[in-house]
C-alpha cells in the first residue's frame, strides 16, 4: 500500500525565519513518525533561507498554480493523506486533490485563524485614531466575531474547514470561536499546538545572561507593530528603570524603516536577522513580546520557554498558551505596566528564577512532541480507516464540494485557459 502524505505548502518553509516554517517540520516529523513517505508541493519561490528538505527525508517538488499539471502530478503520487498549509493553499488545490485523489484524507493546517487576526488588526486601528499610545485590543468574542465579519475571509476559512476532513488548530480559543460562533462540529477540527521535543539541556543562569530581547518575522505585521509599540512607548519607560540594559530586536527580513529605528544613545538596537534564534533568547535575561493583535500561539514563546528565558506578555501574546499553568514571567497590557512587569524581572533574581523554573513544566504539559503526535497519528488512522462513512454522515462538507459552490475551481480553470490562449497568441 502506498503510505505517502503529501503537504502542500504556501511558501517553502524557513524555520529559522517563522514560527510557520517550524511548524511544517513538526508535522513532517509526526507524519514520519507514522510511517508516512512524505512530500512537499510548493508553487512559490525558492529563497535563500528554506530548510533542504532532502535532508529530512522529504521529497520536494515545484507545481504551477492554475494548472492542470498539478493534476497529473498529484494522480501520479496518489498520497493518502494530504496537508494544506493554510486555507488559500486548500482553495488553489483542494478541488483538485478532490478530483484526482479522491481516497486521500484532506487535512487543513490553519497555523493560525487569519481572519481573526486581521479582525484584530482593525480594531486596533480604530482605537490608535483616537490615541497614539493604546495596549492590546481586549475586546470580547462577541465584538471580535462582529469585526471578523467585516470581511469575506471569515466565509472562506470556514468553507475551507468544511470541504477538508479535518482541520489543525492550533490555539483552543479559535476552536471555541469556530463552534461557537460559525457552527462548526468539533468532529472537524482537532487542537494540534507547536510540538517540541524535551530537553535536559542546562541554560544559562541570571547572573550570565544581559539586556532584553525581543524577536519575530518583520514581515509578519504583528510582529512590526509591536516593534514600533516598545520603540514608541514602552521602552522609553523601561530604559529608566533598567538604566544598564539594552533592548536587542531580532527578526527575519527587516526593512530599512526597521534598522532605522536603531538608537545607540537609547540602547535600542534592532539586530535583523539571527542565525540561531533560541542561542539569542537564551543569552538574553528577559524577552518582551508585546503583541498588540494577532493569532495563534507564538513560537517566539515556545523559544523562550525551551531556553527557560522568563518572558513579559500582552493578554494577545499570551492567548491560549499556557491552559491552566501559570505564564513563566508576567503579562501586561499598558506601556506602564509592561514596562514595570519587565523591570522587576530582569532586577530580581528570586522572581527571575521563579518565572524560570515554571517553563519547563509548562512545554512538558501542553507541547510535548510525542504526546500531541501518538494522538494525531491515531485520529489520522482511525479517520483513514473510516472515511467513506465518515463523509457520508458529513453533508455540509458534501455541500461545499458541490460544484455550485466550488467558485474557486471555476476561477482556476478561467486563469489556466486564459494563460494557454496568451501563449498560443504570442
Amino acid at each position: 500500500m502506498n503510505n505517502c502524505a503529501l503537504i502542500i505548502g504556501y511558501v517553502w518553509p524557513e524555520p529559522n525565519s517563522s514560527a510557520a516554517g517550524s511548524r511544517i517540520v513538526q508535522l513532517v516529523q509526526a507524519l514520519q513518525d507514522g510511517g508516512f513517505d512524505v512530500h512537499f508541493a510548493c508553487a512559490a519561490t525558492p529563497t535563500d533561507h528554506q530548510i533542504d528538505l532532502s535532508s529530512l527525508k522529504v521529497t520536494p517538488h515545484t507545481v504551477a498554480l492554475n494548472c492542470s499539471s498539478f493534476d497529473e502530478f498529484v494522480e501520479q503520487l496518489q498520497p493518502r493523506v494530504v496537508l494544506f498549509d493554510r486555507f488559500v493553499t486548500e482553495e488553489q488545490f483542494g478541488w483538485r486533490v478532490a478530483q484526482s485523489c479522491p481516497d486521500a484524507l484532506r487535512v487543513l493546517d490553519t497555523e493560525d485563524l487569519h481572519s481573526l487576526r486581521y479582525a484584530r488588526q482593525a480594531l486596533l486601528k480604530q482605537s490608535l485614531q483616537a490615541s497614539a499610545s493604546v495596549g492590546p485590543v481586549l475586546a470580547g468574542s462577541d465584538v471580535i466575531f462582529s469585526a471578523m465579519r467585516d470581511s469575506d475571509m471569515i466565509l472562506r476559512e470556514v468553507a475551507a474547514i468544511f470541504r477538508c476532513d479535518l482541520t489543525l488548530m492550533i490555539s483552543d480559543y479559535e476552536i471555541q470561536l469556530l463552534t461557537d460562533y460559525c457552527h462548526v462540529p468539533a468532529s472537524l477540527l482537532y487542537h494540534l499546538p507547536f510540538m517540541v521535543q524535551s530537553s535536559n539541556r542546562l541554560q544559562p543562569s541570571f547572573a550570565a545572561r544581559q539586556n532584553f530581547v525581543s524577536i519575530g518575522n518583520f514581515r509578519h505585521a504583528p510582529n512590526w507593530d509591536a516593534v514600533l509599540w516598545l520603540k514608541q512607548s514602552i521602552w522609553p519607560l523601561l530604559r529608566k528603570l533598567c538604566p544598564d540594559a539594552e533592548l536587542h530586536i531580532y527578526g527575519a527580513y527587516p526593512p530599512k524603516k526597521a534598522t532605522d529605528l536603531t538608537n545607540a544613545r537609547e540602547r535600542f538596537l534592532v539586530k535583523g536577522w539571527a542565525d540561531d534564534a533560541q542561542q539569542v533568547v537564551e543569552n538574553s535575561r528577559v524577552l518582551l513580546a508585546p503583541l498588540r493583535f494577532g493569532a495563534g500561539i507564538k513560537g517566539k514563546l515556545i523559544d523562550a520557554m525551551q531556553t527557560a528565558t522568563p518572558s513579559v506578555v500582552t493578554s494577545i501574546a499570551a492567548e491560549s498558551m499556557p491552559g491552566d499553568h501559570p505564564w513563566p514571567g508576567r503579562r501586561a497590557d499598558t506601556a506602564e505596566a509592561f514596562s514595570q512587569e519587565a523591570a522587576t524581572l530582569y532586577g530580581s533574581e528570586s522572581d527571575w528564577a521563579d518565572a524560570a523554573r515554571l517553563c519547563r513544566p509548562l512545554l512538558q504539559a501542553r507541547y510535548d512532541f510525542s504526546g500531541h503526535t501518538s494522538d494525531f497519528l491515531r485520529l489520522i488512522n482511525e479517520r483513514l480507516s473510516n472515511l467513506e462513512s465518515y463523509r457520508r454522515d458529513n453533508f455540509l462538507a458534501a455541500m461545499f464540494q458541490y460544484h455550485s459552490a466550488r467558485s474557486t475551481e471555476f476561477m482556476s480553470r478561467w486563469i489556466e485557459v486564459k494563460s494557454r490562449l496568451k501563449t498560443l497568441q504570442e
